[in-house]
């Protein structure tokens, strides 16, 4: 059996990812808050607006922490957890910062999960935006 040795999500590149984050939420005159994870959910980096409202921070923190927790966009997992929805008792099942509203996304590297990034303060099709075009940027 044979491992591949993936290189972990860095600060250099959590800060390629807050830069472009932020540079897409500018242009499109959205205050914000930007996390960025390392894959064992760990604080790599944080930015907040001045203009951002204060629960941006918490917000981002947590739509990332979900998109790495479970792998997958937050945007895909809004109708999972509606009334209806299969995992509707996840947000209240586990007692962790979860958050299933847009703007979480993973980082991969090598197919491999490596972090990710939330986004919080603009509506959630423009946080889910916002962290789409710092992904970009990383490739």
């Amino acid at each position: 059996m044979s491992t591949i040795a993936v290189t972990p999500l860095s600060t250099a590149d959590a800060e390629i990812l807050i830069a472009a984050a932020h540079r897409a939420a500018q242009a499109a005159g959205v205050p914000v808050s930007i996390t960025v994870l390392d894959a064992g959910g760990h604080l790599l980096a944080f930015r907040r607006d001045d203009q951002a409202v204060l629960i941006s921070g918490e917000s981002s923190t947590r739509k990332a922490f979900t998109a790495l927790q479970l792998n997958a966009p937050t945007a895909d997992l809004v109708d999972l957890v509606k009334p209806d929805g299969p995992f509707h008792s996840l947000p209240t099942a586990l007692d962790r910062p979860l958050l299933f509203i847009a703007g979480g996304i993973p980082v991969h590297r090598d197919g491999r999960l490596i972090g990710a990034i939330g986004v919080g303060g603009g509506a959630p099709a423009q946080d889910h935006s916002f962290a789409s075009a710092a992904l970009k940027e990383l490739a």
